[in-house]
């Protein structure tokens, strides 16, 4: 059974126009010890579902249909106090900025210790030794002194290391971490892609990788769902996603990413930009920047996810099943 179950949906803003769709329809699910990456340009949506699921949509965001099942029970209309519970003892977030997670007024120890006692029952002492062993989990050296330092004396990676034991603390089942390698430096990057995934093989975890970094999600994923204007437009096994897309659009993120082995002068890229909010247009929302968008049933009928060779895709006429050539 899957750990976290996504149906159908449906995120709106309020405005003076309307109610406006940021997700429409979005579903998908991440078993224990899977790591699902979600990948899309800004504004596709990709924060906003991670949003929803850990119960941070910012006003005046509002889940408008659909439901949000975490080990089978239902968590998107519960009441702010219990959804609190459970985003800290079942669920972990790990965010792209360390210092909007940490407070900058208490040592890491003291907020890592208070976060074991909310979710677990503890002494004090033993919260303290808990600590201590997650900060060495997470590769943070001399753990012992290092509790009792403040966010400040730490660097941006280890800041982040930080994080993610905080985001562990409660032993979650479910950790969605949105862009936590953005504001990092590559090497720190590897060491924190190896670190999520030690943790979903030693803890069964099951991950939400939210990013727009394709070199990320070939390195860490299983699966990846790809985003486009508020809707899943391709979703499957990282490996085939990568090598052999259906979507145009995912096609198209492939063939921009640059080649070590090609001598191409420019890079592929994509004419035209996602659509706004007020301006989604009819039919496949990609279909006006689509090379294959001038058929009459792209410009009219929505494509809901369908079979295309080892993946899903939102396309009335998918890309041959074919490696993209880089």
């Amino acid at each position: 059974m899957p750990l976290l179950q996504v149906k159908n949906l449906i995120v709106e803003f309020p405005s003076r126009r309307g109610n406006l769709r940021a997700l429409d329809d979005i579903s998908f699910d991440i078993a224990p010890g899977e790591i699902l990456g979600v990948v899309g340009e800004s504004g596709a949506g990709k924060s906003l579902t991670g949003a929803s699921i850990i119960g941070l949509l910012e006003p005046p965001g509002r889940v408008a249909g659909g439901q949000i099942l975490l080990e089978g029970q239902r968590i998107d209309h519960l009441p702010h106090e219990q959804m609190r519970h459970i985003r800290g003892r079942k669920i972990g977030a790990i965010f792209q900025d360390p210092l909007t997670s940490l407070n900058p007024l208490y040592s890491v120890g003291r907020q890592l210790i208070e976060t074991i006692q909310t979710h677990l029952p503890m002494s004090a002492d033993a919260a303290r030794r808990r600590a201590i062993d997650l900060l060495k989990d997470t590769g943070i050296p001399a753990a012992e002194q290092r509790i009792d330092h403040y966010p400040h004396q730490f660097s941006g990676g280890m800041r982040q290391r930080v994080v993610i034991a905080l985001a562990l603390a409660a032993e979650p089942k479910l950790i969605v971490a949105d862009e936590p390698t953005t504001a990092l430096d590559v090497s720190i990057q590897a060491q924190i892609i190896s670190l999520l995934k030690k943790v979903c093989r030693e803890r069964g975890a099951a991950v939400m990788l939210i990013t727009h970094d394709m070199g990320v999600i070939a390195e860490t994923c299983d699966r990846v769902a790809v985003m486009y204007a508020g809707r899943i437009a391709e979703i499957g096994p990282v490996h085939e996603v990568i090598n052999h897309p259906a979507h145009p659009y995912t096609a198209g993120l492939m063939a921009a990413i640059p080649d070590m082995e090609s001598d191409r002068e420019q890079l592929y890229q994509i004419d035209g930009a996602m659509p706004r909010l007020t301006a989604i247009p009819p039919g496949c929302a990609f279909h006006p920047r689509c090379e294959r968008g001038f058929e009459a049933r792209c410009r009219a009928e929505r494509p809901e996810l369908m079979a295309a060779g080892a993946t899903q895709a939102a396309c009335w006429f998918p890309v041959e099943q074919k490696a993209v050539a880089a």
